[in-house]
């Protein structure tokens, strides 16, 4: 099965439900995550206002599920969550409330770092930078150890970050790899700055054999907020796998 498992609606930062789902089926896909951005608590960030699937992922199962008698496609209801350590008994509450189909979870922020964004790094120094790298990777780590996601989201996020890049160290990949190897956690080969300002996957794909010599699987997703990106990220991570001999689970098995 063709699936990415990775994309957003107008539910959080993303385009209209149908164009979603018309360039998955312009991509040849056979199935399409939607994982709209949630924030179960308030966070220092001010996000919480802005990805508030909390508040409307019922209205959102909706229209999913009238969006399904119109495709072929099969669609997940599902949600891309802000891991918080302080808050992971608030997180597992929500979802076992919400009851999503799967979870992607993904580090955005960490204590006083916020990884999305270059603001607090221009200024920094490189001992300040790698202080932030070590707090992200940690978190990580401690996401996939908690078990409370099926998808690791774009495992070194900090990548995208032009004051960030290259601060993170083989040892921090190695990290990960060795708690994915002992989780139920499936991270997923994002496509996210495919065609910008990165213009590779996460996690490095220098990188992957740290993950591939602990027998790590990966799923794959687009992490599209258009539709024009999505067709174009699907081809991008079907070559990458295909140059590459990455282990990819299907999404269905995942789920089982």
């Amino acid at each position: 099965m063709r699936a990415d498992v990775h994309s957003h609606t107008t539910f959080s930062d993303g385009s209209n439900l149908s164009e979603m789902i018309r360039a998955a089926e312009t991509a040849g896909l056979d199935a399409l995550g939607l994982t709209d951005h949630c924030i179960v608590t308030h966070d220092s960030f001010g996000r919480r206002a802005k990805y508030d699937l909390v508040e409307t992922y019922e209205q959102r199962r909706d229209a999913v599920e009238a969006a399904r008698k119109e495709t072929t496609l099969t669609l997940y209801d599902a949600a891309e969550v802000s891991y918080v350590e302080s808050e992971a008994t608030a997180i597992r509450e929500f979802l076992s409330t919400a009851g999503f189909e799967y979870t992607i979870g993904s580090v955005h922020f960490a204590e006083q770092y916020d990884y999305t964004t270059d603001v607090q790094y221009v200024e920094a120094d490189a001992e300040t930078r790698r202080a932030a790298i070590k707090r992200y990777y940690d978190a990580v780590v401690t996401l996939v150890e908690s078990e409370l996601f099926d998808v690791l989201g774009h495992l070194d996020l900090p990548e995208r970050l032009p004051t960030l890049r290259g601060f993170s160290s083989p040892e921090d990949y190695e990290r990960v790899a060795v708690a994915l190897a002992d989780s139920q956690t499936v991270p997923e080969l994002n496509a996210g700055r495919v065609n910008r300002s990165l213009n590779r996957l996460h996690p490095n794909p220098e990188m992957l054999d740290s993950f591939r010599a602990h027998g790590v699987e990966f799923v794959l997703g687009t992490d599209s907020h258009t539709p024009d990106e999505l067709t174009a990220r699907v081809p991008a991570l079907e070559a990458a796998v295909d140059r590459s001999p990455i282990d990819v689970v299907e999404l269905d098995s995942l789920l089982s």
